[in-house]
């Protein structure tokens, strides 16, 4: 099909799909997305696409690709986003598309429900492992077990409430413990490699980046062989595969190790070395915590390091050495095999040469890791995804220095941006005003508080307020549960789904999160109303792996090209939460007054959706009062 005749069919075919919706609308950007994909993916080549909220970005590529006829992986940011496709997108399409295609969903392995340690957990051994938990975990263990001779899919998702660790870990195995579907006696059944299978046979394969990142990192073999793969929320890109194309070791490995290998070799002398290198690498890392390391790594952090992979080797030998008619104790014993090799290869690489590697501490003081990642994820992606196949990168907001730091070449790339169906010069505010006081200045404490009250009240609730540090965040909740009536909920009291569907059950609920709430997260409706944000959302200045990458790029540069890319899209992250729907009505205040005073403060008003502006607090205030009586 030709390139123009590709963008033809996929606007009638998503025509069709989306006048299938209750008071559909034609959104011009959609269509715009969707031919641009169409004759992209028929040229074979990529294609970055910035689509503004409500754009109906999945289905935007969803119609094109599945139209090109080739097998496409979507690699989405996360798990919910996963789900999303699969229970609401895919289905819709296979209902209204006019056409056969089959899809799946891969998670990482602890996602799923493992009947091997089902079945185990019904045998003696098992069952003392069983009964050495507590009371609760017990009990949902034993509602997991029975959930598991009756699921579908053994997807973790499934159940009403999602597992706590302890008894997820209990019931599911990880990627660096399961030996594989040959050795495991009920390989054939398992819930993950069924998963796999049905991927394979796939037309679309829906995974999230980290699993993406994975199979970079494995080589290309962790995944079927496709010709197409679409970034979904592509901003996060450049982090996520630096989260996951490297190395991260700490003492939990070592013991958790050692704890694998008790319940197959009762002999603790043959664990406490390694559990003894895991010390010396805690005591090593301790006072490098937050802290680049040299190339070559440092003799105290390298020393305990070898000795453990040293050990590794006597640890497996003596689980070879085992032999039993015990299935459970043997599949214990593949577990921890299988457990010490991922623990060796990791080692290997942390030993081996970094160049082109930035290794750091981060964690606690107390725990903390060894983190070795790539200095510039594009030339391992250079070497595995671009050119070998075509690819589609989208976003509400896309820096436009995405293709240099991931590698992309503009050559052959096409770029499109398509605006937001939304009114939001009509529909909402954006607050900011140079009269601030700075955000270093004693004052600036209270006046976001004074700010907060005043807004809050102004809104009845309905309020995300979000905070670049812990500490500010920490203050701001206890000062307005002392001023305000309003309930504050707080990631601190509550599990993040919790939080949001306490949030979206009250209006005059508020938020009051940190930056893992700038993304990720739909809060539709009348029940959010004001966006807050404390300060602009600039990076740590000494982040390690960014501090690394600045001096790569040259100081004089490097604002320009890293950490002003990132705030600005971390910004319009936090923005977009505030308008999710055509009907949606609210501000946004940014309470640093770099916003207005900054030269670069046009960039990062650039990147938000056409917000009308004001520094005027009583125009906001009547504005979100209007907002609250009309509704």
């Amino acid at each position: 099909m030709s390139r123009s005749l590709a963008g033809t069919a996929s606007i009638e075919a998503l025509r069709i799909v989306t006048s299938s919706f209750e008071g559909a609308e034609e959104r011009q950007g959609q269509i715009d997305m969707a031919y641009a994909i169409a004759e992209t993916l028929a040229a074979g080549r990529s294609i970055i696409v910035q689509a503004g909220t409500g754009t109906g970005k999945s289905l935007g590529y969803l119609v094109p690709a599945l139209l090109n006829g080739k097998k496409t992986v979507v690699a989405t940011a996360t798990k919910a986003l996963q789900d999303q496709l699969n229970r609401n997108d895919l289905p819709l399409l296979s209902k209204h598309l006019g056409m056969d295609f089959s899809w799946a969903v891969i998670k990482g392995r602890n996602n799923y429900v493992c009947r091997q340690r089902i079945n185990e957990l019904s045998e003696t051994a098992g069952q003392l492992e069983f009964e050495e938990v507590s009371g609760p975990i017990k009990r949902e263990i034993e509602t997991i077990v029975k959930w598991a001779g009756k699921t579908r899919t053994g997807d973790f998702e499934e159940l009403p409430r999602v597992p706590s660790e302890r008894a997820r870990i209990a019931v599911s195995v990880s990627s660096d413990e399961c030996p594989g579907k040959q050795k495991c006696p009920v390989g054939n059944d398992c819930f993950a490699e069924k998963a796999r299978d049905a991927a394979a046979a796939a037309d679309v394969i829906v995974v999230n980046l980290h699993i993406y990142g994975l199979h970079i990192a494995s080589g290309g073999s962790l995944l079927p062989e496709h010709e197409v793969v679409i970034f979904d929320e592509a901003h996060q890109l450049e982090s996520v595969m630096s989260d996951t194309v490297g190395v991260q070791l700490g003492s939990g490995r070592f013991t958790s190790l050692a704890s694998a290998v008790r319940k197959v070799i009762a002999d603790p002398t043959v664990t406490s070395v390694l559990e003894s290198q895991g010390v010396r690498l805690t005591q090593a890392l301790t006072p490098m915590s937050g802290l680049r390391l040299s190339n070559p790594m440092p003799t105290s952090v390298t020393e305990p390091l070898a000795l453990a992979r040293i050990e590794i080797n006597s640890i497996l030998g003596a689980l070879r050495g085992i032999t039993t008619d015990n299935e459970s104790t043997q599949q214990k014993s593949y577990r921890a095999q299988t457990q010490a090799t991922r623990l060796a290869e990791a080692l290997d690489l942390a030993l081996g040469t970094i160049q082109g590697y930035v290794a750091y501490v981060e964690g606690s003081p107390d725990r903390p890791q060894l983190r070795i990642s790539p200095l510039h994820v594009g030339e391992v992606m250079a070497g595995s995804v671009w050119g070998n196949v075509a690819a589609v990168l989208t976003s509400a907001t896309i820096p436009a220095s995405l293709p240099e730091r991931v590698g992309l070449p503009l050559e052959g790339t096409e770029i499109l941006s398509v605006e937001s169906p939304f009114d939001y010069e009509r529909n909402s505010r954006l607050y900011c005003s140079p009269t601030f006081p700075d955000r270093n200045a004693p004052n600036f404490t209270e006046f976001v508080h004074d700010e907060l009250e005043a807004l809050i009240t102004a809104a009845g609730g309905r309020t995300l307020a979000l905070f670049t540090s812990n500490k500010a965040l920490h203050a701001a909740t206890a000062a307005m549960r002392e001023r305000l009536s309003v309930p504050i909920l707080s990631p601190a009291d509550y599990p993040r789904q919790k939080l949001i569907e306490m949030f979206m059950a009250d209006e005059s609920s508020c938020i009051f999160a940190s930056q893992a709430f700038f993304q990720g997260i739909d809060l539709p409706g009348r029940t959010l109303s004001l966006v807050v944000l404390d300060k602009l959302p600039f990076p740590r200045p000494d982040d390690p792996l960014l501090e690394a990458r600045r001096e790569a790029v040259g100081r004089d540069t490097s604002f320009g090209q890293i950490d002003l890319p990132i705030a600005a899209t971390s910004l319009a992250q936090a923005a977009g939460r505030l308008i999710r729907t055509a009907e949606d009505k609210g501000v946004v205040a940014v309470l640093d007054r770099r916003l207005a005073t900054a030269g670069y403060w046009r960039t990062l008003i650039a990147a938000l959706p056409p917000m009308t502006r004001t520094r005027d607090r009583a125009e906001i205030e009547q504005f979100l009062r209007d907002i609250t009586a009309a509704q």
